[in-house]
């Protein structure tokens, strides 16, 4: 065992922070304001200390509460905190006009994500096409890690487990579900191909491009991704835009290698 592996992770050394970051990422997900008992309940915390530390993000403004409902939702005092990451991130600053240039010439959404949390992807940087469709996507959204064309990706270069991608992949939800042995099909495509496709699976109608994005240790840890109506997204036009989905990939990656960042 290294020296490494001997350190206590931080949850071990600050549970409170852990806790509090736990009710954070609870409260981002949930569409509807919570109370403290579901909160509690849902993150396995005896409730009088899920109100003591709902009570310290509320003076703080990360956390807002209804007195009416006696219920809580994120707070709006996240936003300069979600602000000043995406401004200090390279990747999402570098990839924002790429992003643009590729929602005009392919009519598509364009959206950069990143991995958040455990299990998660969060958009970091977005172009929405002039082309409307269903699928409402934000800076800030997540969903999970294996979902979509990112998740083929993800489950292809980060997720070496057999059971637990079984395990993971039965918890999706997805508008025409594929078989786990269809999915399985794909996710090894992906890893030969370097992309994925998803072409209405996740939502009807909609077909997902994703190239994965590496970090140093050769897992994937961001994603470049487009978004558009399958009718106009023929197969015919997906090489031509994977191909300039990873040009942008590769000007980028060379850009941070000349400036160090």
């Amino acid at each position: 065992m290294t020296s490494d592996d001997k350190k206590p992770t931080t949850k071990r050394q600050v549970p409170a922070v852990s806790r509090a970051l736990a009710i954070l990422r609870f409260l981002a997900r949930s569409n509807e304001p919570v109370g403290v008992n579901p909160i509690a309940r849902e993150l396995g915390l005896i409730p009088s200390t899920c109100l003591h530390i709902l009570r310290v993000l509320e003076e703080e403004g990360l956390v807002e509460f209804d007195s009416n409902l006696k219920r809580y939702t994120i707070g709006i005092g996240i936003l300069p905190l979600a602000r000043a990451a995406l401004q200090r991130n390279t990747f999402s600053v570098l990839i924002q006009p790429k992003l643009s240039g590729l929602s005009e010439k392919f009519g598509v959404t364009g959206i950069a994500t990143q991995l958040s949390e455990p299990g998660q992807m969060v958009v970091i940087a977005l172009s929405q096409s002039n082309i409307p469709f269903r699928l409402q996507v934000d800076l800030g959204s997540r969903f999970p890690a294996l979902i979509s064309a990112t998740g083929r990706l993800f489950a292809a270069f980060n997720v070496e487990d057999d059971a637990e991608l079984t395990e993971r992949f039965h918890k999706l939800t997805w508008d025409h579900p594929p078989s786990l042995e269809q999915w399985r099909e794909e996710v090894v495509k992906a890893r030969e191909l370097g992309y994925a496709v998803d072409q209405g699976s996740y939502i009807s109608g909609v077909t997902v491009v994703a190239v994965p994005v590496f970090g140093a240790s050769r897992k994937m840890t961001r994603s470049i991704v487009a978004i558009g109506i399958s009718e106009r997204l023929q197969d015919k036009q997906i090489p031509k835009l994977v191909k300039s989905m990873m040009a942008i990939r590769e000007d980028i990656e060379k850009i941070q290698i000349d400036t160090g960042s």
